[in-house]
Formats: structure tokens, sequence, C-alpha cells
């Protein structure tokens, strides 16, 4: 059987946590695109392939925050979060799309943990206590 090779180990992650992350119409995935200047988050139904929302540091509401990188990351990880809530969202799922947790990745999450989208239900990590 012919075993498939990545040269960017990100890419190896990516495939491997999608395996197990798939976005419903009841709880959507939320997935975190980082490049070196910018932060991109979508809120993806997998079930029917359309994107629900969106939000990036090329957006207006999000080029008026002064601040760091991960200051405008939790500008957009809230920006994204209020526009879910918008759509009816109540819960999501965490994609962080095969980037370590940590930096501006841990900022879109904390700041969609703030509205209540993201919780620890399903979690299979350390126990909340």
């Amino acid at each position: 059987m012919l075993v498939k090779k990545y040269d960017d180990p990100r890419e190896h992650r990516k495939v491997r946590q999608r395996y197990r992350l798939k976005g419903t119409a009841e709880r959507p995935r939320m997935s975190v695109f980082r490049s070196a200047k910018h932060i991109y988050v979508q809120v993806i139904d997998d079930e029917s392939g359309t994107t629900l929302a969106a939000a990036s540091t090329l957006d207006s509401a999000v080029k008026a925050v002064e601040g760091t990188k991960s200051d405008l990351a939790r500008a957009v990880g809230k920006l994204a979060a209020e526009r879910a809530l918008a759509k009816g969202i109540t819960k999501l799922v965490f994609d962080r799309n095969g980037f370590r947790y940590t930096g501006r990745i841990a900022a879109v999450s904390e700041a969609a943990h703030e509205l209540g989208l993201l919780s620890k239900e399903g979690h299979t990590g350390a126990s909340e206590e």
C-alpha cells in the first residue's frame, strides 16, 4: 500500500486532525489560517460544503484595531464569533488547521470561548475541574 508522504509537517497534522473534526449544521467547524501578516477565520458547515461566516485582518472593522498581531487575532475571533451568533449558530468545533495551539491561534479560540461558542463539551483531553 502506498503511503502519502507530506513535505510540510503542518499539512500532515492538518489531515490527521481533519479526519476527526467534522462540521455539521448544528455545530459547524471554525477553521483558522495564519500567515505571516494576516489571520483568516471561517465558520464552515461540512455537510453542505458552505461557509456560514468569515472574518480576517483584512476586514475594515479589524483594520481599525491597534496593537500586536495577537490583539488583531483576538479581534478577528470576536468578529467571526459575532457573525456566527448573528446567523443563529450557538456551538462550534475549533479547527486549528495543523497549527500549534499557541499565540494567535489560541487568541482566536479564546475570543470565541468568551462569547460562549466554544466549550470543552466532547473534549477528550484534561478534565474540567
